[in-house]
């Protein structure tokens, strides 16, 4: 009678498999937390986040902040000047900016979302445990926080209203320039697009603030039911 000896790689294969079934596990728990947070006032948060506030910085905010630099003139209208002043008046892009803030206030979420996907918990009872309920709305807190932050930046460096002429410091190319007059290209659509933009960001602070009183209320709820 002969015994059969199973080669390392026949053991291999199996083992192989399993990580790879519980790696793409890790990411399906992962993709449905990010879509689907445990909390009604989330999932409605991550829909108008997800759609319409990235719909408006992608489309409109590059057709309203695309071309600015090559239309911001001062006079002289000279090359070497127009890109300082512009500088001056960008020390940041604003579609940078708010492109930074929004992968910013997605960070919260996702590391919470990532460590329940390893501890393999669903959704639906991620309430029903304290230490997960807390964890949930410290990250809820914290996009608060971050959503704060960045509306006083938005405020310090764009303001809450952009003129037609900017009074730029032009000496240091030649002193004979001093300050120049600078014009500011569709300077009342970007106005508009500000205005919008601390919209957007004063309605995600107060559905980040209702997710954590309906957090509350359920995990009371909960408890009464106990």
């Amino acid at each position: 009678m002969q015994v059969g000896i199973c080669s390392p790689d026949r053991i291999a294969i199996p083992q192989e498999n399993f990580l790879q079934d519980m790696s793409l596990n890790y990411i399906k728990n992962f993709y449905e937390g990010c879509l689907r947070p445990p909390t009604v006032i989330g999932q409605f948060h991550t829909l108008f986040f997800g759609s319409v506030r990235m719909f408006f910085l992608g489309v409109l905010g590059f057709a309203v902040y695309g071309n600015e630099a090559l239309h911001f003139s001062c006079e002289p209208d000279r090359r070497e000047v127009n890109l300082l002043c512009y500088n001056q008046f960008r020390p940041i892009t604003p579609q940078v900016f708010w492109a930074l803030q929004l992968v910013t206030i997605l960070v919260p979420g996702a590391i919470f979302h990532l460590y329940a996907a390893c501890k393999s918990v669903a959704q639906e009872d991620i309430l029903q445990r304290p230490a997960y309920t807390v964890f949930y709305i410290l990250s809820v807190l914290l996009r608060i926080i971050l959503e704060v932050v960045a509306f006083w930046l938005q405020s310090q460096l764009f303001g809450f209203q952009v003129n037609p002429l900017y009074r730029c410091d032009a000496a240091a190319l030649d002193k004979k320039f001093n300050i120049t007059r600078c014009m500011v290209p569709e300077h009342f659509e970007k106005t508009i697009f500000l205005i919008a933009m601390y919209t957007f960001t004063v309605i995600t602070i107060l559905l980040c603030i209702a997710e954590i009183f309906e957090i509350l209320c359920r995990r009371l709820g909960f408890l009464n039911s106990q």
